[in-house]
């Protein structure tokens, strides 16, 4: 990390992440809105171009979110057989309502991993 880093201590990425706080200070907000980023941390000045999450997020999610919902439709439809519009009735709110939380927390924990390990894009050198 920089100097102008030095008087932050460092924070857990996952903790900051689920939060949504700033990666540096922990105080300022991470999101503007759902899921877009704010263009500085208010609280310290962190400047967030950095953060690039890419599409790692929705991968995790995906997998996590499609895991858990995948296995309640089982475990409902061997256990109770229920009619296939109670399936639609459960488990297309919770899919969203899960995806949306999950696919913010993995954004705001990924985000602050790549600040803290100083993580940018690729350059070659000259």
């Amino acid at each position: 990390m920089s100097e102008d880093n030095a008087q932050f201590p460092p924070l857990d990425p996952v903790k900051t992440g689920i939060k949504g706080c700033c990666p540096r200070c922990g105080h300022g907000q991470l999101f503007d809105g759902v899921l877009g980023l704010k263009p500085h941390c208010s609280a310290c000045g962190l400047d967030y171009s950095f953060a690039d999450a890419g599409d790692g997020p929705a991968v995790f999610v995906i997998l996590i979110v499609g895991f858990i919902i995948i296995g309640s439709v089982l475990w409902l439809q061997v256990n109770y057989a229920p009619p296939i519009w109670v399936h639609i009735l459960l488990f297309a709110p919770l899919t969203i309502i899960l995806s949306l939380l999950a696919l913010r927390w993995c954004k705001g924990i990924l985000i602050a991993m790549q600040y803290r390990h100083n993580a940018r894009e690729g350059r070659l050198s000259d």
